[in-house]
């Protein structure tokens, strides 16, 4: 007979998968990670016998508990089912799927609503930092229907406000993990930085690309990607990732100027994919980057002035904006971006 377990399908930000309670899944990781694999239809390039989508996008895993650790409310846990490997993967944090952890916190009882607007603490297990959801609960219930936008999701649903503090060197132990505001790897000027989520950004002229291509083009240029892979397969010692060969991070960053009157494009590898926009943490990331004096990202981005710096991220279907704060020493002190969440599906999946 197939595992059966409860699971609440939805989508969080531009991604979307499945949201588990820990206490329904294997408590032993092999054991977890080889349901997930059956769940999902990995390996496959369709995942044809399962629930994934047939991109990383669409394969991803929120493992959700109620936390026993001070002033948070619930531990998240995301896991990236990797699409046509059997890889189960926590090597980073996912911010758009984050989005939903709190509405299903309440959903399933982990949280109490607190009014018309709840407030979810959240510890991310991956890194060991904390974020805070506000979700709208009105009448006690999370509410998915609202009027808050965001690029690559059609339509509008109720707002997910995300603030993230003290995400500088969650995987990588410092937010430049070589100290160096640029490092040359296989000829190409880069930035290794982790703020939130490890990456390497670098020009997109500075391998051949112009910044502004869509996704199908980028997937389908095999020698941009092995050129990109170089870099990528370099960097990971660099930031104190080990061999990346296997992992899914660091993400790969190409950076040109403001095409939309934002502060910088992005076209974004997560890692052997193009994004069809970009991750939250990495939109963090790539924005701080255009702070740091001497980067490549500072030299193609456009800053606002003032302490609190809203910065668009440009990217392959529209815009991701951030909001950083600075402290009295001009480092980032905070970050939040506007993302929304839906309830897919509430029921049990079988693998």
């Amino acid at each position: 007979m197939s595992e059966a377990i409860p699971c609440m399908w939805m989508r969080g930000g531009t991604s979307k998968g499945g949201f588990f309670l820990a206490s329904d899944l294997p408590a032993e990781t092999e054991a977890r990670d080889a349901f997930l694999l059956r769940a999902m239809g990995s390996p496959d390039p369709r995942q044809i016998d399962g629930m994934g989508g047939a991109d990383p996008l669409t394969s991803k895993v929120a493992v959700v508990s109620k936390s026993d650790r001070p002033g948070v409310d619930v531990d998240y846990l995301f896991l990236q089912v990797f699409v046509d490997q059997a890889i189960v993967t926590d090597s980073q944090n996912c911010g758009n799927m984050l989005a939903g952890v709190g509405p299903f916190a309440i959903e399933r009882g982990l949280v109490p609503a607190t009014g018309e607007q709840t407030r979810v603490a959240i510890f991310m297990v991956n890194t060991g930092q904390v974020a805070v959801a506000t979700c709208e609960t009105p009448g006690g219930v999370p509410a998915y229907e609202g009027t808050a936008a965001i690029d690559g999701v059609p339509g509008t649903a109720a707002p997910v406000p995300l603030e993230f503090r003290d995400t500088a060197g969650s995987s990588c132990g410092a937010l430049l993990p070589t100290g160096n505001a640029a490092d040359m790897i296989e000829g190409v000027s880069c930035t290794l930085i982790d703020n939130g989520m490890p990456c390497v950004v670098f020009k997109a002229k500075d391998v051949g690309a112009t910044g502004y291509e869509d996704r199908d083009v980028l997937d389908n240029w095999t020698s941009l990607k092995a050129r990109i892979e170089a870099i990528r397969l370099k960097a990971g010692p660099m930031m104190n990732l080990g061999d990346v060969k296997d992992k899914s991070v660091p993400k790969m960053m190409l950076v040109a100027p403001p095409a939309q009157g934002g502060a910088v494009t992005v076209r974004s590898f997560i890692p052997h994919r193009a994004h069809a926009t970009i991750g939250v943490l990495g939109a963090v990331s790539v924005a701080t980057a255009c702070l740091v004096k001497g980067s490549p990202a500072a030299d193609v981005a456009k800053i606002p002035d003032g302490s609190t710096k809203t910065l668009s991220v440009e990217h392959p279907t529209g815009e991701m904006s951030c909001v950083l704060t600075l402290d009295e020493k001009g480092q980032v002190a905070t970050a939040a971006l506007l993302r929304t969440a839906r309830k897919l599906m509430d029921g049990t999946i079988f693998a």
